[in-house]
């Protein structure tokens, strides 16, 4: 390491576990570019945003600790483990916040439901720059070694910038061959949604219970500038996400309609 990679101190979580293959591959290449210290749950906070926990003790166990890692398990959230960090665990401010890698993308609408993205928001909060990571493949055995080169890229551009205030990164990374990404594209989330079923079940009680399914409707499939799009022709997308989610092009229209 050179002496500014010995100083940057890099916080890590995810939201599919502590034993997760895509944090095991984000620790690995992390660890080239600072001090990792990791705090993470040991099962999957999938779905479950910028949740917090307020009805229960956060705890917290150092299960891990040498010059290049420290590694914590947590039973908190995602956001939980980096509020906990920063506040409670850490010797300072780390320089940056690296959430993932996320088994399945969070592309589009799925930033709004991403603990992964969520951790990220949380860091840009805090005013450090920020990075969430997902592989668009929700296979059971997905290969997470494509991600290694482009979490290098993103991450060797951060080392020469600095995010503005208020804005971290949502990176997805297409689940083929390395050999067939065509590249990077910086651009927007796609217009979306998911169609939302429920499956009802019975237990083995015979007591009724229902299971979420649903299927995401592409809203604009055509439109070649963003997320959706870059992952569907072998792109690794980047989309700038903001924490200020005031819609801006209708405050003058809102004001007409309250103009008393």
């Amino acid at each position: 390491m050179t002496l500014e990679q010995n100083d940057r101190l890099i916080l890590i979580t995810n939201d599919d576990g502590l034993y997760a293959s895509g944090l095991r591959t984000l620790i690995e290449v992390m660890e080239e570019f600072g001090k990792v210290v990791l705090v993470s749950t040991q099962e999957s906070m999938s779905a479950m945003s910028m949740a917090l926990t307020v009805k229960t003790p956060l705890r917290v166990k150092l299960l891990e600790e040498t010059d290049r890692r420290r590694v914590y398990a947590c039973n908190g959230t995602p956001t939980d483990s980096i509020k906990l960090a920063v506040n409670q665990l850490l010797e300072r401010k780390p320089d940056w916040v690296v959430s993932g890698i996320n088994h399945g993308a969070n592309a589009s609408v799925s930033v709004l439901y991403s603990g992964t993205m969520a951790a990220a928001i949380e860091g840009c909060l805090y005013g450090i720059d920020s990075v969430g990571f997902s592989l668009s493949d929700f296979s059971r055995t997905p290969d997470f070694s494509v991600c290694r080169k482009y979490i290098r890229i993103v991450m060797l551009k951060l080392t020469e910038m600095k995010l503005p205030a208020g804005i971290c990164l949502n990176v997805n990374i297409p689940s083929v061959p390395e050999s067939e990404i065509k590249g990077v594209l910086v651009c927007r989330q796609s217009k979306g949604n998911w169609k939302e079923e429920f499956e009802k079940r019975k237990d083995p009680m015979g007591r009724t219970y229902y299971w979420l399914t649903g299927v995401f409707q592409n809203q604009e499939p055509e439109a070649n500038d963003t997320d959706e799009w870059a992952l569907a022709n072998n792109y690794v997308s980047i989309v700038p996400v903001s924490v200020d989610m005031t819609a801006h092009s209708y405050i003058n229209t809102l004001k007409e309609h309250f103009s008393l």
